[in-house]
C-alpha cells in the first residue's frame, strides 16, 4: 500500500560525543539509518505512505534497526532477514577547522549478502507512485547492484516515477566492478536524478568545467538520457565545518531553477541532509507543485537537518514552509 517505495541498507550509526575525536572517545551515541531509509522515514512523518525494503540482521541490531522505522510508520513487511552482521559507521562530527570524517564497517554485511530473488519487486510495487534508490546501493556488491536494477525496471515498466541520488562513494565500489560499468543502466531508466558534478563525472564520465558548469552536464545527461526529466543537487560553501552556505539548483529540462542561500552556523549534524532534500523534493512533486515551490521546500529542509542530531530530519511540514517564507527563524515560539 506505499506510495513511496525505497530500497537500500539500514547501518548503525555510532557517532562521538561532543565534537570529540573517534580516537578519543569512550562512549559513541546509537542511531539507524541509511541514505533511502532516511527518505522514507521523513515521508511518513510528513503523510505519505512509505515503504523501505532492505535486509536486516536476525539479531537484536537488526530488530533494532527495523524499530528505527517502524516509529516513524515506514513498513518494512518485504525485507527478509539474515544471520549475517548488521552494516556500522563512525561518525566524528567536525568542529571549526576540523572536518567531520565517516568510517565505515560494513563488509559482509547482511544487505550486502543479499539474493535478488528475494525481493518480489511485482508485489513491492503494485501500489506504489514513486521508487527511490541511491547510489549507494549498488555500490555495496553484485547482488545489492542486481537486485537495484531490477527493481528500477519493474518500476519503469508500471510507469512509476523513478529518482537516483546517484552519491559516489569511492571507498563502496570494492567487488570488482566500476560505477561506469553499472550506475549508466541504472541511471538511463530515471525521471528525476540528484547529483553533483563529481557524481556524474564519476557514474557517467560526463563533466564540464568553468561558468555554468552544471547546466552543461544537465544538458549532456539529458542529451545521452532523454528518460531523465529533472536533474537537481545543493551546492555547498563550506567556509569551516561549523559555516556553510547552502543552495538547492533545478534542472527542469529547460533552465536552471535556484532556491534561496541558507546560512548554516553553528552546525548540529549534517548528516542526512541530502535525504532530506530527496524527501522534500518527493513531497512537493506527488503534491503537484511547481518546480520553484518543489527546490524551495527541498532546500529548506536540507537546511533545516543541519539543525538536528542523528541521520533522520525531525520536523514538520510547516516548520520546513515557514524556512521558506523567512518566518520564525531562531524565534522562540510559546
Amino acid at each position: 500500500m506505499a506510495t513511496v517505495v525505497t530500497f537500500g541498507e539500514v547501518l548503525l550509526r555510532l557517532s562521538a560525543e561532543h565534537s570529540q575525536r573517534i580516537i578519543q572517545s569512550n562512549v559513541f551515541d546509537v542511531n539507524y539509518g541509511g541514505s533511502e531509509a532516511n527518505v522514507a522515514a521523513v515521508l511518513s512523518q510528513w503523510g505519505v505512505q512509505s515503504e523501505h525494503v532492505s535486509q536486516f540482521s536476525t539479531n537484536d541490531l537488526g530488530e533494532a534497526a527495523i524499530q528505527s522505522l517502524q516509529k516513524f510508520g515506514v513498513a518494512v513487511s518485504h525485507s527478509p532477514r539474515s544471520h549475517n552482521r548488521i552494516g556500522i559507521y563512525y561518525l566524528e562530527h567536525g568542529h571549526s577547522l576540523r572536518a567531520p570524517k565517516v568510517v565505515y564497517d560494513r563488509f559482509d554485511s547482511a544487505f550486502a549478502n543479499l539474493n535478488p530473488s528475494a525481493f518480489d519487486w511485482e508485489e513491492i510495487l503494485k501500489d506504489a507512485k514513486w521508487f527511490h534508490w541511491s547510489g549507494i546501493t549498488p555500490a555495496i556488491s553484485a547482488s545489492a547492484a542486481k537486485a537495484c536494477k531490477e527493481a528500477i525496471e519493474v518500476a519503469r515498466k508500471k510507469r512509476i516515477v523513478v529518482s537516483g541520488d546517484i552519491n559516489y562513494r569511492r571507498v563502496l565500489w570494492q567487488y570488482g566492478k566500476t560505477p561506469l560499468e553499472i550506475m549508466p543502466d541504472l541511471i538511463a531508466q530515471c525521471d528525476v536524478v540528484i547529483g553533483g558534478l563529481t557524481d556524474f563525472e564519476n557514474s557517467l564520465s560526463i563533466k564540464a568545467t568553468g561558468e555554468q558548469a552544471f547546466e552543461k552536464v544537465c544538458k549532456e545527461v539529458q542529451k545521452k538520457y532523454p528518460q531523465v526529466k529533472r536533474i537537481a543537487k545543493t551546492l555547498r560553501d563550506t567556509r569551516d565545518a561549523s559555516y556553510n552556505q547552502l543552495q538547492g539548483l533545478l534542472w527542469d529540462g529547460d533552465k536552471i531553477i535556484p532556491s534561496s542561500t541558507y546560512t548554516l552556523s553553528p552546525i548540529s549534524d549534517r548528516i542526512g541532509s541530502g535525504d532530506s532534500f530527496m524527501a522534500g523534493f518527493i513531497y512537493q512533486s506527488l503534491h503537484g507543485e511547481s518546480d520553484q515551490t518543489i527546490i524551495d521546500f527541498a532546500t529548506a529542509a536540507a537546511a533545516y537537518k543541519h539543525t538536528i542530531p542523528g541521520d533522520v530530519l525531525l520536523a514538520t511540514v510547516e516548520e520546513v514552509s515557514s524556512i521558506t517564507r523567512n518566518e520564525n527563524i531562531g524565534k522562540l515560539l510559546r
